[in-house]
């Protein structure tokens, strides 16, 4: 009497691995063209940043700190945090977190701006999506790792995979706020002078709705840093991995210098993405 009856239970687990094994079965050709695109674009990106001398990639930084900040404690103080990543010997394996990011980021943005756009465009779309990006937002980040290795083994593909469902919510999100929040009045001026829809989003809420949109871009940047311990558990290459191994093998040093890389990688991504959005936010309040 006092369990749960069991005739009420509802199998979703089962639904959830028919319908895996069904794509796995049916639609393995696409998966593979995923996976070799996903692959193109990481190994892309980490050949690049592992092929930049590091003195190069630190004036980079430096510079592009200064440009974002406009403060000139900015530059020293970010190329210093490359440089103790460096010095702890895990310059290699912070660019390959970086290309991870970057891969990650760039396809997020693929697929989550033109989304947001679509949310924008249409209640209907955007009542239907809302709550599957509440989902996604709170499912546990581990799980994500399971239909990422059914699709894909183990390696840098699933990684990326994993990492972009994980990563995609807050720029879908943001896209929508900012282009909904751009002012009636200013769409309907556009109207008045002939503006055509299209360039209406183009020349109009686009611009608009930019700083938004960068917030978005912050936020699902440092979520896909935030997954780099958790891709590690499927085969992905870079800092988390040392931490990983760090906490299997109980050497508290090397996992706090690995840890302490990540949230030098964290901070210095977060300020200098948030600068950009404070000043483009700014040079459009000043217009």
């Amino acid at each position: 009497m006092m369990d749960f009856p069991s005739f009420m239970r509802i199998p979703v687990a089962d639904w959830i691995d028919g319908a895996v094994s069904w794509i796995v079965t049916n639609l393995g050709a696409v998966l593979d063209v995923i996976g070799d695109v996903l692959l193109a674009v990481l190994v892309a990106a980490e050949r690049l940043l592992l092929w930049l001398p590091w003195f190069v990639i630190i004036l980079g930084v430096a510079f592009l700190a200064w440009f974002a900040i406009r403060r000139w404690w900015a530059a020293p103080i970010m190329a210093g945090f490359l440089l103790i990543i460096g010095s702890f010997g895990y310059w290699d394996l912070a660019m390959m977190t970086l290309a991870l990011i970057f891969a990650a980021v760039i396809i997020s943005l693929l697929i989550g701006i033109p989304t947001g756009i679509a949310m924008a465009r249409s209640d209907g779309f955007a009542g239907i999506l809302r709550p599957i990006l509440d989902g996604m937002q709170t499912m546990p980040s581990f799980v994500y790792l399971i239909p990422a290795l059914m699709f894909f083994g183990l390696g840098k593909v699933p990684a990326v995979f994993a990492t972009v469902i994980y990563a995609v919510p807050p720029v879908i999100r943001l896209t929508n706020v900012g282009i909904r929040g751009v002012s009636q009045s200013v769409v309907e001026a556009a109207k008045a002078f002939g503006a055509t829809s299209r360039q209406i989003l183009w020349e109009v809420q686009l611009p608009l709705a930019f700083p938004s949109i960068m917030v978005g871009i912050n936020q699902t940047t440092m979520m896909a840093l935030a997954m780099v311990v958790i891709a590690s558990m499927i085969g992905a290459r870079g800092l988390g991995m040392e931490v990983l191994l760090a906490i299997n093998r109980i050497e508290v040093g090397r996992g706090f210098e690995a840890g302490l890389s990540i949230v030098m990688l964290a901070i210095l991504i977060d300020r200098i993405t948030h600068a950009l959005a404070a000043r483009q936010q700014h040079t459009q309040s000043s217009h």
